[in-house]
């Protein structure tokens, strides 16, 4: 197995404050963009929640929004009825369990409709200062890439990173992990020969320097 210490030294190196690139102000705000994120670019959820959070502040708003009205203000995200249902849905069981504020634990945030271990703990570690690992097909492709993973289970990819890393860098480390997968450990066409985890990375389809 690769030495994920040295792989976490190196890519906090080239990534010293890496930051979500969703937009938000709040726990609701982030909980409902990353829902927003789902099969969808983080680009086009920052677009459509522009004028969304101007327009509902609350759980509140968000449960009482017409569903017609709520799928057509986030179609552009795709998947925009299951995305809706999955909203007004969270916020529903927010208002009725949680008196109306986003839970803090990860226990509590997988209770809510559309909510997976994913989403809980992107809204973990991006507001609520927890040290998590959100495991996303970067996570997933980039990790076992690299040999710190080996699994195509999205939660056992994340019981095999945190039991490796550095428990203060759980956060800083899965959101450059991330960057890296979108700018150089690509899905197709990785840029390989550039990579700084070239020397720790144990793929072996990986193209030579």
């Amino acid at each position: 197995m690769a030495n994920a210490k040295n792989v976490v030294k190196l890519l906090l190196k080239k990534y010293p404050n890496p930051e979500i690139a969703l937009k938000f102000t709040n726990p609701l705000e982030l909980l409902v963009a990353t829902i927003l994120s789902a099969q969808c670019t983080d680009v086009m959820v920052n677009r459509v929640t522009e004028s969304l959070f101007k327009k509902y502040k609350t759980a509140g708003n968000y449960a009482e929004a017409g569903i017609k009205t709520f799928e057509e203000e986030i179609k552009p995200t795709g998947f925009y009825k299951n995305k809706a249902k999955m909203i007004k849905g969270a916020c529903k069981k927010i208002l009725s369990d949680y008196k109306g504020k986003v839970p803090d634990t990860i226990e509590e945030l997988v209770t809510l409709p559309g909510v997976g271990r994913k989403t809980a703990n992107v809204v973990l570690g991006g507001v609520f200062g927890k040290q998590t690992i959100a495991v996303d097909t970067h996570v997933l492709r980039v990790s076992n890439r690299l040999g710190i993973a080996h699994s195509d289970n999205p939660d056992k990819v994340e019981e095999q990173l945190v039991r490796q890393l550095p428990e203060n860098k759980l956060t800083s480390f899965n959101l450059a992990l991330i960057l890296h997968g979108r700018e150089t450990c690509k899905a197709r066409k990785p840029k390989c020969p550039g990579c700084v985890l070239y020397n720790e990375c144990e793929w072996g389809e990986k193209a030579p320097r």
